[in-house]
């Protein structure tokens, strides 16, 4: 799973913020890409001549939501089998010598890695999103069992020797760099410790998974709600006033989820109210992740020292692009320096403003950040982010983000409409190229009741070369249509789907452990961190950002307030994040025991400008879900940034729409998936090895440029 859009939109920060129109035109984009005349009929047709004509083995059609729409009985049944196929794999690798069938143990291990990796992408994605609580209990016992399988191949010493003596003297480059990483994660987890030690290390890994779901689903049920007036809602905008009316008691009902919640601390006038919201939003998951997240960071401190490892952030970085603990804390260091002076600049800015409504005021409150920002952009920059909201209704916001990416890689979203999902909300497309099909995605877009409550990109099938499709999923939590959205989340929307055209274009490799996003952690986000910021460029918003109601394109001058706009905060975000990264390094890197509450103050003191939260009796650290699934690794967002800001550097060269560009960017970076490493992928773009100078550019503030703006080819 890789989370969240922007970080900014997905996980819970200070300034977070991390509509009746028809679904994408399937003729216009296959007509884009040269497929046929764009009837959907016909290119199944031609989809299925293709298939059928095909040198290569048969590719197993894309089914992979199937399971999801079953019986808990048969998801369990499914699982069981997966588990089996993998044993079974294992036993025959054993009997056979590597010496004589190199390929024969290459591909037996592969078959083991590819059902225990799709067993644990279908109940990941399962317990995050499916209705039924017996489903996600279900998936919960089978991911437990998947792992328990994982650290158990992960320790075979008779796998291990086995690959070890395989000669990879004439395998190809990506066979070679996926034998180096797999023997490395082999002796990461024991697998030449003695006996007593590799049973140790499975059991903790047990109670590690154990600790981590149950850290996530006390935020996924932890949904709370606040009661105002209807003057408490003054200065929101009017269609979110309609979506929440007074009920008998006369009170209206605002929750935790993140439609009600960022709108209203960005708009509501109320700072009373909105520092009530801001502490309910900060109580999820307390008391319950209290005790979990202490343990979490015990069993992983545990883990680390019992491998050998000083403590669990230098276990986890070692196989980061930063490759130490070290280095990823002088890259924090490095960042802090660098933002600090714009960081205070804007504080002083919000003060200012806030000095205005408030005589006398001294301090800016958190909850105060993101309606005086809004505040300032109106003022300063003449930018109202209502007056863009009626531009960007969610379905042809939708609609936008899949033509701008059809136009962009040559490829076609061909709708569904008989595949089996897990709730009605969700849309299928394939993937198609030319006719041929690529893959699947999922679209799972709105809030409901016990759905995984920030915006993530799920792996649901991970794909094979001439085997299987990769198959991707969006889970999201945006309006329905007919609603309008932020800009903000339109541009989370474009950063998630970063990730999946990501999950789809990498997923044909040779070998499954190196195919979709399997690149070091802290390279995942940079492909879409640079597809987010296709969100502000002029030419793709007036592809489709019109008013929902005149159908007028959104003025030219309103696209430049809000790049202008847009500039203003950037200092703040990036302390915020650089305070988050902290967080979690940190958590990592002390010796278990501490107070999480305190060290959370102790960093926001020292990297942001608001006041230490730990005084202020909320917990925010216990519904900071990266802190399970990113651990000590979230400087992953920012340390993708920087390198997404170079590869960018190209775009505003060529234009953001050139093809060109955009298909040596999907060959180079996208394509290849893990089977290089990313900082050769990012040479291979770039020409040249990745630097901070374009992100030092984008801090100081640099003139943006568009470049010729070339139109697709």
């Amino acid at each position: 799973m890789w989370h969240d859009g922007p970080a900014k939109q997905v996980v819970p920060l200070v300034e977070e913020v991390p509509l009746k129109i028809p679904a994408l035109t399937v003729v216009a984009a296959l007509a884009a890409t040269g497929c046929s005349n764009g009837s959907i009929t016909q290119n199944r047709e031609a989809m299925a001549r293709v298939a059928a004509n095909a040198a290569k083995p048969q590719v197993a059609a894309t089914k992979g939501s199937e399971p999801l729409a079953g019986t808990p009985d048969a998801f369990k049944a499914l699982c069981k089998a997966d588990l089996e196929r993998a044993q079974a794999q294992v036993a025959a690798l054993k009997k056979l010598d590597p010496k004589t069938n190199s390929q024969g143990v290459l591909k037996a291990y592969d078959e083991a890695q590819t059902a225990l990796i799709n067993a644990a992408n279908r109940s990941s994605l399962t317990h995050e999103v499916h209705p039924d609580a017996a489903m996600r209990d279900a998936s919960r016992e089978c991911e437990q069992q998947v792992d328990a399988a994982n650290v158990a191949l992960s320790q075979d010493r008779g796998v291990y020797d086995a690959l070890s003596l395989v000669d990879l003297s004439k395998a190809d480059a990506p066979t070679q760099y996926w034998m180096s990483r797999t023997l490395l994660d082999f002796r990461r987890a024991g697998v030449d410790r003695d006996e007593a030690t590799r049973a140790k290390v499975k059991t903790l890994n047990e109670e590690i998974l154990k600790l981590g779901q149950q850290f996530g689903q006390n935020i996924a049920e932890d949904t709370r709600s606040v009661a105002f007036t209807p003057k408490d809602l003054d200065g929101l905008p009017e269609d979110y006033k309609k979506a929440h009316a007074p009920g008998a008691d006369g009170k209206v009902v605002i929750t935790s989820n993140y439609p009600d919640y960022f709108p209203f601390m960005t708009y509501a006038k109320n700072a009373k109210a909105r520092e009530k919201l801001w502490r309910t939003y900060r109580q999820r998951a307390f008391p319950k992740n209290q005790a979990v997240l202490a343990q979490l960071i015990e069993k992983r401190d545990a883990l680390a020292k019992l491998l050998g490892y000083d403590n669990y952030a230098a276990f986890t970085t070692e196989t980061r692009m930063t490759r130490t603990q070290q280095a990823a804390a002088d890259f924090i260091d490095q960042l802090a320096q660098a933002t600090e002076a714009r960081a205070k600049k804007e504080m002083a800015d919000l003060l200012a403003r806030k000095k205005k409504d408030v005589k006398g005021a001294t301090a800016v409150e958190p909850w105060d950040q993101d309606y005086y920002e809004d505040r300032l952009r109106a003022e300063k920059f003449g930018f109202d982010s209502q007056a863009v909201r009626p531009y960007l209704e969610y379905a042809r916001v939708k609609d936008g983000v899949m033509g701008i990416t059809s136009s962009l890689w040559g490829v076609a979203f061909q709708p569904v409409k008989d595949a089996k999902t897990w709730h009605a909300d969700v849309e299928a497309y394939d993937v198609v190229d030319n006719g041929k099909p690529l893959g699947r995605i999922y679209l799972d877009m709105h809030p409901r009741d016990d759905k995984y409550k920030h915006a993530a990109q799920f792996d649901l099938v991970t794909g094979e070369e001439g085997k299987r499709l990769p198959e991707g999923v969006l889970v999201c939590n945006f309006p329905r249509p007919g609603d309008l959205m932020t800009h903000d989340e339109v541009e989370t929307f474009f950063h998630e789907f970063g990730h999946l055209m990501h999950a789809i274009f990498s997923g044909h490799q040779k070998w499954t452990p190196i195919s979709g996003i399997s690149t070091e952690r802290d390279f995942v986000e940079t492909p879409s961190m640079l597809l987010q910021q296709w969100a502000e460029q002029p030419e793709v918003l007036k592809s489709f950002a019109k008013h929902h109601e005149s159908n007028e394109p959104i003025p030219a001058e309103l696209v430049e307030k809000l790049r202008a706009s847009k500039e203003f905060g950037l200092g703040l975000y990036a302390r915020r994040q650089l305070f988050l990264s902290a967080v979690s390094l940190q958590y990592y890197s002390r010796a278990p025991g501490f107070d999480t509450s305190a060290v959370l103050s102790e960093l926001q003191k020292k990297l942001s400008p608001f006041r230490h939260e730990f005084r202020d009796g909320t917990h925010f650290e216990l519904a900071f879900g990266h802190l399970d699934g990113y651990s000590a690794a979230y400087y992953t967002y920012l340390w993708s940034s920087v390198i997404a800001k170079d590869l960018e550097s190209k775009f505003q060269e060529a234009g953001y729409l050139d093809r060109d560009t955009a298909m040596h960017y999907r060959k180079t970076v996208l394509e290849p998936g893990g089977s290089k490493p990313a900082a050769e992928l990012v040479k291979d773009f770039l020409g040249r090895p990745y630097a901070f100078e374009a992100y030092r550019a984008y801090l100081d503030g640099a003139p943006k440029t568009t470049g010729t703006a070339k139109e697709t080819k």
